[in-house]
């Protein structure tokens, strides 16, 4: 049975119920990996997603476009993009946000900042974990929740500590818009609607407002111009972007049996398109050998595409119980990175040296926004 509008509570109206159940939650602290989690930054799925906690019983495969389709996709921006993520395609999201992130290695100047940092050298596991912690934070409890502000927090604390152009960060901004959208409607069991795009635009458009980058598009498809705009005047091989897309490519091989490794750098390989194999200096894939992944990625969505309908979340944080290699105790936003907010407040100053008794990075630490 498909879901229509009038057999379900509007979204005001479950908002409204949602505020009243808040304050009744009787939310606990629980344990973290510095310490107990305060009860604010404990969350609740029930409480705060009312819009996924009861689906019908036995839905209809499509259930959730039809219920997105209802909402509003500026409004409701957020809560569409989190059931596009967690509900309808959290494989396909977490695949295309990887890739969005290897694309941002292909400019020279992000892929020096990165260098110079040397997370991906030195312990790249834990860099690519905070980073999808940190953006898991976002998409699942919102910017605006105590969780979403602590995370915004920590991502901009950890940028004041080099120096960023406003147009690089515009850029990876881009890439968690468009490089999803694209991935999904390529291979996607099924086609995205209409809100869900502009609703993945307005609420990462929502995280760089909050995280002060200046000249945003306010218009989807001018965003889109201006990225293509940019990647045709910075893309070019350097040296630091082979050595950080090799640290990447290195480390998605890691996740599996060593058997089956070189098959596995094979595949990413392929799924590089010829841009991003020419900045990154690796070498050419053949015709064949691209179609063929591609055409299993598709087999896999025919396959989804005759599934039951998802009831609960994947891909989520499962914030108290999160089982990361570096979390397994649960963790808070400040927790993570590579100069975590929290362990400062306790430990008498960060591990990670600073030029100057006071900088950026501490007054993001302090909550102001920094570009």
């Amino acid at each position: 049975m498909t879901a229509t509008a009038s057999s379900r509570s509007t979204p005001e109206e479950l908002r409204e119920t949602t505020t009243t159940s808040s304050a009744a939650a009787g939310r606990h602290t629980v344990p973290g990996v510095f310490g107990p989690i305060p009860s604010e930054l404990v969350a609740d799925d029930a409480v705060d997603h009312p819009l996924t906690a009861t689906p019908p019983l036995k839905p209809g495969r499509w259930y959730w476009r039809d219920l997105i389709a209802s909402l509003d996709p500026v409004a409701d921006a957020a809560e569409i993009h989190r059931i596009t993520t967690s509900y309808e395609f959290p494989w396909d999201y977490q695949r295309a946000l990887e890739l969005a992130l290897y694309r941002t290695y292909c400019v020279p100047s992000v892929s020096a900042v990165l260098e110079q940092a040397g997370q991906f050298r030195d312990n790249p596991q834990k860099r690519y974990d905070d980073t999808a912690l940190l953006m898991v934070e976002l998409v699942e409890h919102g910017y605006d929740s105590p969780r979403g502000k602590e995370a915004l927090r920590v991502i901009n604390r950890q940028h004041a500590r080099y120096e960023i152009t406003n147009d690089d960060m515009l850029y990876v901004l881009s890439t968690f818009i468009y490089e999803p959208l694209e991935w999904i409607d390529a291979i996607g069991w099924r086609r995205l609607h209409p809100h869900e795009r502009l609703a993945a635009f307005h609420f990462y458009r929502g995280v760089g407002q909050r995280m002060k980058i200046a000249d945003i598009p306010e218009d989807i498809g001018e965003f889109r111009r201006w990225r293509d705009d940019y990647e045709a005047r910075t893309f070019r091989y350097d040296r630091n972007n082979e050595l950080i897309g090799t640290y990447t490519l290195d480390l998605m091989c890691s996740w599996y049996p060593e058997a089956v490794r070189p098959a596995v750098r094979k595949v990413v390989l392929s799924l590089v398109d010829d841009d991003m194999t020419r900045a990154f200096g690796f070498p050419w894939q053949p015709p064949g050998r691209r179609r063929a992944a591609y055409a299993a990625l598709r087999a896999r969505s025919a396959v989804v595409r005759w599934l039951p309908v998802r009831r609960r979340a994947l891909g989520s944080s499962a914030t108290e119980n999160r089982t990361y290699p570096g979390y397994p105790n649960g963790y808070r936003p400040a927790d993570l990175g590579a100069c975590p907010i929290q362990p400062r407040d306790r430990m008498e100053g960060c591990p990670v040296m600073h030029q100057g008794a006071e900088g950026p990075a501490d007054a993001a630490d302090r909550g102001e926004a920094v570009a």
